[in-house]
């Protein structure tokens, strides 16, 4: 019978943390219902356009927690805190061309057409559902708080993993959002955070929406996976178009290499500039996050004319140095002739008339 208790007091630990907020809430209702319709749903879950295994066929979970944990992986983390620039995060852009302020890994804020959109905000310390679990964030990337963004126009969440959709920065930011777009499915998480449902759009592959008559955002395919708990791909993960009557910048998500960036170019393209994920790979995941020279190819494959690498600068969530995805992604650039900006942490960058490509990294 101890052991039945035991058991039993175990199983309701778990039930209780798994159930805390920071989990969010699977999607139900008319949601799911919209999910189950959609044509890349099937066997109970959303798929790929392209067969994506977690990794390679032979390697096991177990060899990649072991490899990740127990062997030893040099400068994983930058030796001192790394050079910033004080942002102006309420500032309203000064004139027509877009405005971009990178805060490290994949958030980001756009000032264009006199609108002030925010992408995948991470501002905790850590990006996982607890700040005792997981890569502490580096020194020098809390240039800003979360709280200090105040009236953001749109935000936008790619996907629901810890890194993009951060449940203390969302709570902190949210009630002084407009409007937040994100794939679907996510906002079943958003709701449970008590976030009103008329300021969440949620967007299957390839539908838009246009906000404040002058800016359209279309949700385009990405090559990932989602989940906060154990059961994958219950919500939709995404990469979106951002369109006005003068520019059109690409927004990435996670997502591998695959045919489907060429797909986007084709109908979507050219871009004005491209953020791509170019960190946190591996020969263990090969399919769910690209290599510094695929995020190369990618962007050619859109068509864009500039490349701005992200997902990296903030946390080590693989095995890698910490600035070997942005060495890599400089030398692949050069190759192919592609033209980069690469601005430090907080540093606003102007398209068409201030891109900075300094290789600061390489004093660190």
């Amino acid at each position: 019978m101890i052991t039945v208790y035991i058991l039993l007091f175990i199983i309701t630990i778990i039930l209780i943390i798994t159930n805390l907020p920071v989990f969010g809430r699977l999607p139900k209702g008319l949601r799911l219902d919209k999910i189950h319709s959609l044509n890349n749903y099937r066997d109970g879950a959303l798929q790929n356009l392209s067969i994506t295994p977690m990794q390679p066929e032979g390697v096991s979970f177990f060899k990649i927690l072991n490899a990740f944990f127990f062997e030893k992986h040099p400068n994983k983390a930058p030796g001192k805190a790394l050079p910033y620039i004080v942002p102006n995060v309420n500032g309203i852009p000064k004139g027509g061309a877009p405005e971009i302020i990178w805060f490290g890994h994949s958030s980001y804020l756009i000032k264009i057409n006199g609108l002030r959109i925010l992408v995948d905000p991470i501002f905790s310390k850590t990006p996982s559902p607890f700040s005792f679990i997981g890569s502490k964030a580096f020194l020098g990337t809390d240039i800003v708080k979360a709280e200090e963004f105040k009236n953001i126009d749109i935000l936008i969440i790619t996907h629901d993993h810890y890194d993009h959709l951060d449940y203390k920065s969302i709570l902190k930011i949210s009630p002084e959002v407009k409007n937040i777009v994100t794939s679907l499915g996510v906002g079943s998480h958003l709701e449970r955070w008590q976030i009103k449902k008329e300021k969440i759009n949620e967007l299957s592959w390839n539908e838009s929406i246009t906000l404040f008559n002058s800016l359209q955002l279309t949700a385009v395919p990405a090559r990932h996976f989602t989940g906060r708990k154990f059961k994958r791909n219950q919500t939709l993960w995404s990469a979106f178009v951002l369109k006005t009557v003068n520019f059109q910048l690409f927004l990435g998500g996670d997502s591998g290499y695959d045919t489907h960036f060429a797909q986007i170019g084709e109908k979507y393209g050219p871009f004005d500039l491209a953020l791509l994920e170019c960190g946190q790979y591996n020969a263990y995941w090969p399919y769910i996050h690209m290599f510094p020279e695929e995020t190369v190819q990618a962007a050619i494959d859109l068509k864009a004319r500039i490349l701005m690498p992200i997902h990296w600068g903030k946390f080590s969530l693989a095995m890698h140095p910490w600035s070997e995805p942005v060495k890599r992604v400089v030398v692949a650039a050069a190759m192919k002739q592609l033209p980069l900006v690469t601005p430090k942490l907080g540093e606003t960058i102007v398209l068409n008339e201030y891109l900075p490509t300094e290789n600061w990294w390489l004093k660190e």
